[in-house]
């Protein structure tokens, strides 16, 4: 059930040939969608998410190898530019569903932290194409679908609740409207109201105007109401910077000015510097299969609950509460994996800002035509693709977020406890955790411990035992690498 389904739009027989071909391709009208709706969304998805073209370099070239190389700012931002791009388009043309894939958050970090100081960096990404590879060896046998189908209705509503809440909370940090507080402050608060319990300067207030202005423009049902706010804050947000002197820093990755230089000529020299099993060489075959374990894991439930949360919203769910043409979305997105680390860029994934192009009324594959299109122009405009500042597109981010949960909350079995408690763990686990992930596995694990506690053990899925287990070791790998002294 979509929060904001779109008013049936008739097939556009008479805006030529090439809006028919359109229309039949990708079943515009069938979803009660149209060519303008799908540009809007596709540019509301990339200026929500175009801050991983920023962002996944700067994690990724934080690290160090065993050596002690680092991978080349400029080449990641190619590499991660470039894969986005056409993981996209792949996932639209093919999936014809609209939702975006660029590198995953938390996986980089994974890769960057935990992987790349113990091997090469060839090595580490290896491990990432290994985990590709078995994630499309899932696919193929059907086991992925059939986990994501024995996942009860209640619990499907509660991964979708749970990313709303997440992205919630991505906008409201991103923004610097909730800030984390220093370890050093002693204090069991982890968060804050802006900085030091304040609202201070123009970026949160460029912030809050979005976020004011994409509600209203909600509420009066203007078309467009999320692209408007983004595009009007940006021009706010360059106007305030250049009168008033704001220090770059403020803004935090991108900075809302016209760029220095207009092009950039991208760099590919990374692409392909893959070694598949160096990295079992340097940490041995047990350390190296729980390496790609946590990978596997992280990739498999980030984009089954980004899949279904954005699915859900967009009301391409049917009664079964299954996603037509499942096989092929998860089959876009193993490929997706392993291409992100054959070039050297990490996993890429399905992106859960993909919710803002749902909000602006995107319900198929050719939003991402639009967003993996702007992608691939960001190789050669870079220094555009970052003009509009995260204060400008995290609104959308807090608006989709409630969009979400209204549609979704009224239909969780509430009265039956063995149903509700696990939903509420994966809907607060998601967002206090900041991982789709730990929510889907206190979800999980609370499910068949209150069915087994109340006899109903011989009810859950079989599947669903398998994936619980596969979360017991995933919660308790620290403990279980200690034991094994790996």
């Amino acid at each position: 059930m979509s929060a904001t389904p779109p008013a049936p739009s008739s097939p556009p027989t008479k805006s030529g040939p090439g809006a028919e071909a359109l229309d039949r391709f990708f079943h515009l009208s069938e979803r009660g969608s149209s060519v303008s709706q799908e540009i809007r969304g596709g540019l509301a998805t990339f200026f929500s998410m175009a801050y991983i073209i920023v962002l996944n370099p700067i994690i990724l070239s934080a690290g160090q190898d065993k050596f002690g190389q680092q991978l080349e700012m400029d080449q990641l931002v190619t590499a991660t530019a470039l894969m986005a791009g056409l993981s996209t388009l792949l996932m639209g043309v093919i999936g014809n569903v609209p939702i975006a894939i660029a590198a995953g958050l938390g996986i980089n970090a994974v890769v960057s932290l935990q992987l790349a100081p113990r091997m090469s960096w060839p090595d580490a990404m290896g491990m990432v194409v290994l985990a590709g590879l078995a994630l499309l060896i899932l696919v193929a046998s059907g086991l992925r679908e059939r986990v994501m189908d024995a996942i009860p209705g209640s619990l499907r509503r509660a991964i979708a609740i749970g990313i709303g809440l997440f992205i919630t909370l991505i906008g409201l940090v991103d923004a610097g409207f909730v800030t984390r507080n220093p370890d050093s402050a002693h204090t069991t608060v982890p968060l804050s109201l802006g900085a030091g319990g304040q609202l201070q300067g123009w970026p949160v207030l460029i912030f809050v105007l979005g976020m004011a202005t994409t509600f209203v423009l909600l509420v009066r049902k203007v078309k467009g109401a999320i692209l408007l706010s983004i595009a009007a804050m940006t021009v706010l947000a360059m106007t305030i910077h250049a009168l008033a002197n704001v220090p770059e820093r403020d803004w935090g990755l991108t900075v809302p000015k016209p760029p220095a230089d207009a092009l950039g000529a991208p760099d590919f020299g990374l692409l392909g510097e893959v070694s598949l099993f160096g990295g079992f060489h340097e940490v041995g075959v047990l350390t190296g299969c729980l390496f790609v374990f946590t990978v596997l894991l992280s990739g498999f439930f980030d984009a089954m609950g980004s899949i279904i949360g954005v699915g859900e919203e967009a009301g391409l769910v049917n009664e079964k509460g299954q996603l037509p043409g499942m096989g092929r979305i998860l089959m876009v997105d193993a490929v997706a994996v392993a291409g992100g680390g054959a070039a050297s860029c990490s996993a890429n994934t399905c992106f859960v800002e993909s919710t803002a192009g749902v909000g602006e009324g995107a319900r198929t594959g050719l939003a991402n035509l639009v967003t993996g299109g702007l992608f691939l122009l960001a190789l050669v405009f870079t220094p555009w693709a970052t003009v509009v500042p995260s204060q400008a597109a995290t609104p959308a981010l807090v608006a989709v977020g409630f969009l979400i949960m209204a549609a979704n909350v009224r239909d969780i079995e509430w009265s039956d406890p063995t149903l509700a408690i696990p939903a509420f763990l994966t809907m607060i686990g998601m967002a206090f955790t900041y991982s789709i992930t730990n929510g889907i596995g206190l979800g999980v694990l609370a499910f068949i411990l209150l069915r087994a506690a109340t006899g109903r053990l011989r009810e859950v899925p079989w599947l669903m035992n398998a994936v619980g287990v596969s979360f017991l070791v995933y919660f308790l790998l620290h403990p279980i690498e200690q034991a094994l002294g790996v």
